[in-house]
């Protein structure tokens, strides 16, 4: 199964001058897709096809993921204060602004699973003319979700932790294991394709970076910025549609749509009926429900 067929693989000017890679396809009204953790724009190889049919797609690979090789270098991981973190989702926000606008498009819907949903509802947050409407996959927000952290949830959320752990330990972790620390039970969820892909990335040691200091950002610049706004009482202006597994975390530790409507002038959502990883464990009920909330702002 070849993955993406008819997309267009172009590489994109970012924020800081850095590569923002994305696959395109479809007409219509623009969707940037934001893939999540461990993964890379592959994994809306189910869901992404189907919505070019009445949409522009573009699918990115977040910054230093995949084919959006940007790192920091191991200079800015060792610094006792990374701030601000070029890995923040504030900074791979901007990535993506400049990116839809390199292509043509001012004004556009993101939807984002787990790490690409941190980046797109920061996104909105930041750049509110640029977002028509947002949808989130099995999050909650940052500060919400380091608030919501007990001992039965760290255990389950340990990546999180060791990955934000000082440079190098993390680094030389993960390349040492790769399979276990990053794949694990879930490898079976994913296409063998899709897997394939990921597994590919992760064989760069810039990649494995790149994701230690994407988690370092959470627990610093991004933890910050989201209590900021919750103090300042900003809120999404564009519509937010939430969804989440029934069987994940986010479902175990959360009332998801309060969290959302706290935090959005409007947000609707359900869960599905499946784990974290929704456009690969229910494809299906993942395009209808971006299909029509989506099909819903080219109506109005």
């Amino acid at each position: 199964m070849a993955l993406f067929e008819g997309f267009e693989s172009l590489t994109v000017t970012g924020a800081d001058n850095g590569p923002v890679h994305v696959r395109r396809a479809g007409e219509g009204p623009p969707l940037l897709l934001l893939h999540g953790f461990p993964q890379t724009q592959a994994m809306w190889h189910a869901v992404a096809p189907r919505l070019a049919t009445e949409f522009t797609v573009v699918a990115a690979d977040l910054r230093g993921y995949g084919a959006s090789r940007r790192t920091a270098g191991p200079e800015h991981a060792r610094r006792t204060t990374p701030s601000p973190s070029p890995f923040s989702k504030r900074a791979m926000a901007a990535d993506l602004v400049r990116a839809m606008a390199e292509l043509g498009f001012d004004r556009f819907g993101v939807a984002g699973h787990d790490r690409g949903g941190r980046c797109a509802y920061r996104l909105a947050l930041d750049h509110p003319e640029r977002v028509d409407r947002l949808a989130v996959l099995d999050i909650v927000p940052t500060a919400d979700a380091l608030d919501a952290v007990d001992a039965p949830a760290a255990r389950q959320l340990w990546r999180w932790f060791l990955l934000a752990q000082p440079y190098p330990v993390p680094e030389r972790l993960v390349a040492a294991d790769p399979e276990t620390l990053l794949f694990g039970a879930h490898a079976g969820l994913f296409a063998p394709e899709a897997l394939a892909a990921y597994r590919a990335a992760a064989a760069d040691p810039a990649v494995i970076h790149a994701m230690c200091e994407d988690y370092r950002a959470m627990f610093g610049d991004d933890l910050d910025q989201d209590r900021a706004d919750r103090r300042a009482g900003r809120r999404i202006q564009a519509p937010v549609l939430a969804l989440w597994g029934s069987r994940s975390h986010t479902e175990r530790h959360h009332d998801v749509l309060a969290v959302w409507r706290a935090w959005a002038r409007e947000a609707r959502g359900r869960a599905l009926d499946c784990g974290h990883f929704l456009p690969e464990e229910a494809p299906d009920e993942t395009y209808a429900e971006l299909r029509s909330f989506f099909a819903g702002a080219a109506a109005g």
